[in-house]
């Protein structure tokens, strides 16, 4: 399976795996960025891809961008749909104090290709009992 990538801007960064195992590889920044406290701003990547059918691709945080500047994918993971040909942008949020400044090929996020299962629809009158039926948002305990 290939994942193809159009580069759109000479100074746009193809993402590569690191190392062996490595699910994601690390999408850049294309152009500078100062993301202030407890804003978004959508990082450009210069980059287009070829998404295999029946893979999209989920853009997520880079644990130590969380971690050390309390920086996050806004809407995590953010799917990237095989039939889309568009500039990867990546929505940045800061939940810090401090002013963040992406700089022109920082690692901002991981992007790792997943299987899409389109399974078919049906409506029906009534479901079939379960184990924790309807019990929402905190039912198990802690």
């Amino acid at each position: 399976m290939h994942l193809r990538f159009l580069k759109l801007h000479p100074g746009a960064i193809v993402p590569q795996y690191h190392h062996s195992g490595d699910s994601g590889v690390d999408l850049h920044a294309l152009e500078a960025v100062a993301i202030a406290p407890h804003k978004t701003a959508l990082i450009k990547t210069g980059l287009a891809a070829e998404i295999p059918i029946g893979t999209e691709l989920q853009v997520r945080p880079r644990s130590g961008l969380a971690l050390k500047h309390s920086i996050t994918v806004l809407n995590s993971p953010g799917t990237i749909d095989a039939n889309y040909r568009g500039e990867i942008g990546v929505i940045l949020m800061n939940h810090g104090e401090q002013v963040f400044r992406v700089e022109p090929g920082m690692r901002i996020a991981q992007l790792v290709m997943t299987p899409v299962i389109h399974p078919k629809i049906t409506v029906v009158d009534k479901l079939p009992e379960s184990t924790r039926g309807t019990g929402g948002f905190g039912s198990t305990g802690l």
